[in-house]
């Protein structure tokens, strides 16, 4: 039982049940805490959670981390701050269910990266699976209606969305070269930066007069950001890729808009539309046939070199 709860499968499974969740909270927070104010309580919080237990093992490898500061910092900006800080502003303006479903062009976007920057392998079956999820996104966008595409006539909540998921795909390809250090050190320190960096979009957000403090829905949802999204998800994240390597652990996200989609459903009682079951039947689709490719990219697949992936349990 206990091997299975540690299978790469689950892992990333959870952590796209989490994910299609936190689309969910972002919409449960609007009017009631604002879009930065909530993505430097939650990185601030979840960094004071992870000290205890992340110092002592931070110690041990800070030789290895401190040649890579300024990775680290990338990483947390990107992944972190920026696609934190673009998705609950875009919740503001779309639903969650469009959030998840746009959010599966992340593998896309993975893809693409891989190949361009370490020229990674693969697949004719890859390809294809890709190409189903990004039509599953563009007809998502274009509220089925792809004509609307043409014209660059995108709903501002979708747009935004779309920049934050290059956001986050460029922090997992980068994430795919982490150095050989614990995973609670990398989450720490990937959380610390991003604390650090939400906290000048949080006083523009003051000085403008759009920060809102947190009422009781909104410290619900703070809670909710830090303990699941925040720290739980992103944990199993890392050590998905850490295990089958950036491209396969990527599919996974194809998976958020399938929970995501349930959620919104059942607990914000938003409206699906026959478009949106069509995305989705592409989105599955892709995932199960680009899945199917692995074995024809096996250079691609293997997880990092032992110099990059986590040794220390």
């Amino acid at each position: 039982m206990l091997q299975t709860l540690r299978h790469p499968y689950v892992l990333l499974g959870l952590t796209a049940f989490i994910w299609g969740a936190n689309s969910v909270a972002g919409k449960l927070a609007v009017g009631h805490v604002s879009p930065m104010m909530l993505t430097v309580l939650r990185w601030a919080i979840a960094s004071a959670l992870l000290a205890p237990f992340a110092l002592p093992v931070l110690r041990r490898d800070w030789p290895l981390v401190r040649p890579r500061l300024g990775y680290f910092v990338m990483l947390g900006l990107l992944g972190f701050t920026g696609f934190n800080s673009l998705f609950y502003v875009a919740m503001n303006y779309t639903s969650a269910i469009h959030s998840t479903i746009v959010q599966s062009s992340m593998p896309l976007v993975v893809f693409v990266g891989m190949f361009l920057v370490f020229r990674a392998k693969v697949t004719g079956l890859q390809v294809a699976g890709f190409s189903l999820t990004l039509l599953g996104v563009l007809l998502t966008a274009g509220h089925g209606d792809l004509t609307t595409l043409a014209a660059l006539d995108l709903n501002h909540g979708d747009a935004l969305m779309l920049v934050a998921v290059l956001f986050f795909g460029a922090y997992t390809i980068m994430l795919s070269r982490k150095p050989a250090i614990h995973w609670l050190s990398s989450i720490f320190l990937i959380s610390l930066t991003a604390t650090l960096t939400s906290l000048p979009v949080a006083i523009g957000e003051w000085v403008i007069g759009a920060q809102r403090w947190p009422d009781a829905q909104g410290w619900g949802v703070v809670a909710f950001s830090v303990l699941l999204p925040s720290i739980l998800s992103q944990s199993l994240y890392i050590k998905g890729i850490e295990m089958i390597g950036a491209n396969r652990a990527n599919l996974f996200v194809n998976l958020v808009p399938i929970f995501g989609t349930i959620l919104a459903v059942a607990i914000l009682g938003e409206p699906l539309f026959t478009y949106h079951v069509v995305a989705l039947a592409l989105v599955l689709g892709g995932i199960t046939i680009a899945e199917r490719g692995k074995q024809r990219a096996r250079v691609a697949d293997q997880p990092a070199t032992p110099v990059e992936v986590e040794t220390r349990g």
